[in-house]
């Protein structure tokens, strides 16, 4: 397990597979601010709730000139089925090693029901244009959460 990136320090540099095909690497979004969300599950409750949320809210993100990626363990073929399934607009991407998780620090020991098990934080980060980790939110509360990022898009 590596340090997880500090604010105010360079966020890690990753390339995944996004839904519909095709990767997607931090680098190449230089110049652009990113929102960085990671989450549990497709088609969850929280977050289908969460990614709807940011797809509602893409043309302000776009306008305050942010592209927002979804980050989940789940495979490409679910993330397809996950985005049709809610018409959604956010990039997804599949982190199936996990590694890109484990960098950044979602990887977490969590527990249910008095069984421990590992899963992803819900986390988000806002990475600047320059690839600089700006902001980060950990044990993301989904109500009220796509508002507060796009008020620190907005502010960045």
């Amino acid at each position: 397990m590596t340090d997880t990136p500090q604010i105010d320090s360079k966020a890690p540099d990753f390339t995944l597979p996004r839904d519909g095909g095709g990767d997607v690497s931090l680098s190449d979004l230089s110049g652009k601010k990113v929102v960085l969300y990671f989450y549990p599950k497709d088609d969850t409750s929280g977050c289908t709730k969460q990614a709807i949320g940011f797809s509602d809210h893409l043309a302000d993100f776009d306008a305050a000139g942010a592209v927002i990626l979804g980050v989940s363990k789940d495979s490409i073929k679910k993330h397809d089925k996950f985005r049709d399934k809610h018409d959604l607009k956010v990039i997804l991407l599949s982190d199936e090693e996990s590694d890109v998780c484990e960098r950044y620090g979602v990887w977490k020991e969590k527990s249910m029901y008095g069984k421990t098990y590992m899963g992803i934080e819900r986390s988000t980060f806002l990475i600047d244009g320059d690839g600089v980790l700006r902001q980060e939110w950990r044990k993301v509360k989904v109500p009220g959460h796509v508002e507060g990022v796009l008020d620190a898009v907005k502010a960045l």
